[in-house]
């Protein structure tokens, strides 16, 4: 069994920086004679108190050895798994998961108000002009950043600190978990530390953030973009959600930015609008290379972007003075240690065997993202849990993975077969005429948006000749040469809804006729490929049989 051990030194959710070994503790073993029995199971590198100790006198009666059955760990008096953690370290880890599950959608409201934002609106702040220029001019002078006083830098920041106080509180506590990891990794790329501001700005800190156009994690990388930087991305796994290499895949992304040109400031643009979009806007502007200069000819997302992110700098290097106050964490680093699966694994399999809430799984594992641990051979997927949960795996991974295997035989669960065929079995299915994506999703029992998504698909156009990556649930049925050219008489139920086809009707007004069908729809519910319709012929306007 292969292991990768990792002392983290950041929060909670997520994947941490600093590598170091894992105790020989782990590997100890508690020995506690109860009656005329022995209990015996791995401990944590967490110091236990006698009091815990005391507690796991309800696991009276039973032997555990690293390969016994699962049925072993429960309790004969409550029926359930009772394996003990240190209090006081259990109780700051309850702390910072109630913290970072409350903070998951702030994503929303930092995302709207960035899109939304209009620096020309001015707001009412104890903050004088000259003090703020002051502030800034001494922040030029430690980051490579063009921090320069502007009217409407000043009024983004009086917003931020009247309108937007609270979210700013919020994002100094979540700080704590994520920056030590950023300010790593930057540091190794030769990144701006200051560049961690942007993780707020993109996603609130968010490692699960979705926009509205696809883009997802903490940097917000679009489906083409992470391709592009080496984040793999299936049915099951995306690495985009993944703290640490999404982290660095950023950096990465900033320096090829920054190496076109030679401004942090415009690449951070690049990096939310794409090179193209700056680029116009240099031309549009007569040549000007300032951001300040160019930013009415970029996009309007854009043009709040890099206001936004001065403006957080701002705040987060003066909260103080505007008495701004995060909860300070009694704890700022959490310990985790990973281990590679050996088989396909469910977050409410780890759940209920290792203690686990599910929440947490969720957090530290961000990147599974149907809560779902595939093993496909060749690729090392990895299970993060908590050190003081790890020993308790490792210790009985052959009976765990024993208990999985047979509760999904069991269950005569699917779920093996699907990650296979996600993983190994997928196509590459080439457009025919008369080809649109509903029909080819029913053909490989799979959805459209999945095909969407997986080929980083903006709208339903297809185009003849066109290859599409499907991965798919079922196997085709390819019809016969009699039924390929024999036609049936459809005949509807009585109470079917349907339209008869009149000299003159297209899909487009038979779809205008009836409220909330789309063209799409008749299509799907018909099996029609292409735009003819004949009079007479019988439409179904629901998803009913025939």
């Amino acid at each position: 069994m292969k292991k990768f051990l990792f002392t983290c030194t950041y929060l909670l959710t997520v994947l941490f920086a600093s590598i170091s070994a894992y105790g020989q503790q782990t590997d100890s073993l508690l020995l506690r004679k109860t009656k005329d029995s022995i209990v015996q199971m791995p401990l944590d590198t967490v110091a236990i108190d006698q009091s815990t100790v005391d507690n796991m006198g309800a696991l009276e009666g039973a032997v555990i050895q690293p390969d016994a059955p699962l049925s072993l760990f429960r309790s004969k008096k409550t029926n359930k798994y009772n394996l003990q953690d240190n209090k006081l370290a259990a109780k700051y880890d309850s702390l910072w998961m109630k913290e970072l599950i409350a903070s998951a959608p702030l994503f929303n409201e930092m995302q709207s108000e960035v899109v939304g934002l209009n620096p020309t609106i001015e707001y009412e702040y104890e903050l004088s002009t000259d003090t703020l220029k002051q502030r800034l001019k001494k922040l030029n002078e430690k980051t490579p950043f063009n921090v320069a006083y502007n009217p409407s830098l000043e009024n983004v920041i009086k917003s931020f600190l009247t309108r937007k106080r609270d979210l700013m509180e919020r994002m100094l506590t979540l700080s704590q978990f994520y920056f030590p990891l950023f300010e790593q990794t930057m540091d190794n790329y030769d990144i701006p530390l200051e560049m961690k501001y942007l993780s707020i700005v993109e996603s609130a800190l968010n490692p699960r953030a979705r926009s509205r156009v696809g883009a997802t994690g903490l940097w917000q990388f679009m489906y083409g973009t992470g391709r592009e930087m080496k984040l793999g991305i299936t049915s099951y796994v995306d690495e985009r959600s993944d703290p640490i290499k999404s982290t660095e895949a950023a950096c990465k992304y900033l320096n090829r930015l920054y190496s076109i040109y030679e401004d942090w400031d415009l690449a951070l643009a690049a990096y939310n609008s794409g090179p193209g979009n700056v680029n116009k806007a240099i031309r549009r502007s007569g040549g000007y290379k300032n951001y300040w200069n160019i930013r009415r000819n970029l996009p309007r997302e854009t043009a709040g972007y890099v206001p936004a992110f001065l403006a957080t700098m701002y705040i987060f290097e003066y909260a103080e003075e505007h008495g701004l106050n995060g909860k300070k964490v009694d704890r700022a680093y959490f310990e985790t240690d990973t281990v590679h699966v050996k088989n396909i694994i469910t977050f409410n399999q780890i759940s209920e065997l290792v203690g686990i809430e599910k929440e947490e799984l969720q957090i530290l594992n961000p990147s599974y993202k149907l809560g779902v641990i595939p093993y496909i051979k060749g690729k090392d997927y990895a299970l993060r849990l908590p050190v003081r949960a790890m020993g308790r795996f490792v210790a009985n991974e052959t009976a765990i993975y024993a208990h999985v295997e047979k509760e999904l035989k069991s269950k005569e669960s699917p779920l093996p077969q699907l990650v296979k065929q996600a993983e190994a079995g997928r196509i590459r299915y080439k457009v025919r005429s008369g080809d649109y994506l509903g029909k080819i999703a029913e053909r490989y029992g799979v959805g459209v948006s999945q095909i969407k998504r997986w080929n980083g698909m903006r709208s339903n156009n297809l185009r003849v000749g066109q290859r599409l990556t499907i991965f798919p649930r079922k196997t085709p049925v390819v019809a016969t040469k009699s039924q390929s050219t024999t036609s049936k008489k459809v005949v509807f139920d009585s109470n079917t809804k349907v339209h008869e086809v009149q000299s003159g009707d297209s899909l487009w007004t038979i779809s205008k006729k009836y409220p909330g069908i789309s063209i799409e729809n008749l299509r799907e519910w018909n099996g029609i490929s292409g735009k003819n319709l004949k009079p007479g012929m019988k439409l179904k306007l629901c998803n009913c049989p025939s």
